[in-house]
């Protein structure tokens, strides 16, 4: 219940409707008050908030994939979603890129469980290794999005936020992204 209040209270705040993330003391939620208390106190505010929604997405897939029919990590149904997008084959230097997956090791072993799993096919093209979804991987994303639209997108739908707001927020963490990326870049160099 927790995550649910953060997270629906992060979302507000995106928006401009909530400036100031609360506990019932009045103190701002998070992780560390060391990192607070820099230039952008919120910044901490929102990273706490980050690591909330992440872990209840992360756990959200693992628990709906099960529910599919078939136990994944995340990152396996990530991957296997990306392979399904628009039924083309896709290299894996492309699903990491997608997904910004900077580690291709983590890629190459998830798509070798997910074609041990029979979920995906593999074959070469030149030196190339491409990647595809079965019948049973796409029959697995089709379990997937059908439980996701019961127990989650027909109660976002009426809960809120609408459609216009996920679509601001998903651009705001887009730009946050960058941001993200540039500052690791960045102390890659130090």
């Amino acid at each position: 219940m927790l995550t649910y209040y953060l997270t629906s209270r992060m979302i507000a705040a995106v928006f401009g409707k909530v400036r100031v993330v609360t506990a019932q003391r009045g103190k701002t939620i998070v992780s560390s008050a060391h990192l607070a208390d820099g230039a952008v106190p919120a910044l901490s505010e929102l990273e706490f908030s980050l690591t909330l929604a992440a872990t209840a997405y992360h756990r959200w897939i693992a628990r709906c994939a099960t529910a599919a029919g078939i136990a994944l990590a995340p990152l396996d149904v990530l991957i296997l979603h990306t392979v399904r997008h628009r039924d083309r084959p896709k290299r894996l230097a492309d699903v990491a890129l997608v997904l910004d997956i900077e580690d291709t090791h983590l890629v190459t072993y998830a798509i070798r469980k997910l074609d041990q799993a029979g979920l995906v096919a593999t074959h070469r093209a030149g030196k190339e290794k491409l990647v595809t979804a079965t019948d049973k991987g796409r029959d697995f994303c089709t379990a997937y999005r059908d439980l996701r639209e019961t127990m989650l997108a027909e109660a976002i739908a009426a809960d809120g936020p609408d459609a216009a707001q996920l679509s601001q927020a998903a651009a705001l963490l887009r730009r946050l992204s960058g941001q993200y990326n540039q500052a690791a870049r960045a102390a890659a160099t130090l």
